[in-house]
């Protein structure tokens, strides 16, 4: 069987269950000794059955009960990895919760909650980390295997109106995966950041309303494990050209987004714009545009495999 991972270290946020789980599995079929993180009730009773299948297939794997978006929660974690396995190689940002409503129902523990676990959570981590592998790049004068990869939502792309505070933290998950990218890439550290559709404990509302698996279904269309092998490569030296991306990822394919591009572009005949120019040439422009169409990007939601 192939190996890409083995001799590097993996750290998987919110392993316990669902997504995370999945993708600490692959990580250590692919050969990765993984610290599995979560949080939560139940988290390490979650966590130490992750690490005992892991181990039952012969893997290397330990625990780790904590808060990533936490800081020094956050650093103590990174420490764990290269204390126990002696680097850190790769580094999968996974945890999260919801608190869904809409915006004008949406209190400001809601917001804050989100905000403080999806983004500020993907931030401390990267934070450690990135310190981690810029000290060893400069101590070895040559770049390092640093892979990191976060996990931004449709949420983000399409909009979700029920889900302001996501929306806006897988958003800024993805400015910081671009940021990153940029930052380390001289170090040898690459940055992506996927957009999966799986049925998880967190998600189980959000997808209530498509098909569950049958008895006679070979795998749920939005089970986990179709999204655990991207994690896999993009956390492999096969990916080393492979930065910066955002990936959708679901039921047997996935997707690579276009980064944004200028649809149209206006310029002043005077000086300065006035109200009465912007209004001469915006207003027959979007006059002209699709009614309700959006920055979002709505398509995204009806990709399927063929």
């Amino acid at each position: 069987m192939s190996m890409p991972l083995r001799d590097l270290s993996a750290i998987v946020t919110g392993a316990g269950r669902g997504l995370g789980r999945a993708e600490a599995l692959e990580l250590a079929r692919l050969g990765a000794a993984v610290v599995v993180n979560d949080y939560g009730e139940g988290s390490a009773a979650a966590a130490a059955e992750v690490v005992a299948e892991i181990h039952a297939a012969g893997g290397r794997a330990v625990a780790h009960v904590g808060d990533v978006a936490d800081h020094a929660t956050a650093g103590e974690l990174v420490g764990l990895a290269i204390d126990t396995y002696g680097g850190l190689g790769i580094l999968v940002n996974n945890a999260g919760i919801l608190r869904d409503r809409m915006i004008f129902s949406m209190n400001e523990a809601e917001w804050d909650a989100v905000i403080r676990v999806h983004l500020k959570g993907h931030f401390n981590t990267t934070h450690f980390a990135s310190v981690h592998w810029r000290e060893r790049a400069k101590e070895t004068g040559a770049p390092v295997h640093g892979r990191i990869v976060n996990t931004s939502s449709e949420a983000f792309l399409a909009g979700s109106a029920g889900q302001p505070n996501y929306a806006a933290a897988k958003g800024g998950i993805v400015g910081l995966t671009t940021s990153t990218a940029l930052a380390l890439a001289k170090y040898g550290v690459t940055c992506n950041a996927i957009c999966p559709r799986a049925r998880t404990r967190m998600t189980e509302d959000v997808f209530a309303g498509y098909k569950e698996p049958t008895a006679s279904d070979a795998l749920d269309p939005l089970s986990p494990d179709h999204v655990a092998p991207l994690v896999g490569y993009l956390a492999s030296p096969a990916a080393s050209a492979v930065n910066g991306q955002l990936l959708v990822v679901h039921g047997g394919m996935v997707a690579v987004m276009e980064r944004p591009r200028v649809a149209a572009k206006f310029d002043t005949a005077k000086e300065a714009f006035s109200y009465e120019e912007l209004d001469a040439l915006l207003s027959p422009y979007y006059a002209g545009r699709p009614p309700g169409e959006t920055f979002g990007a709505s398509e995204v939601l009806s990709l399927t495999k063929d």
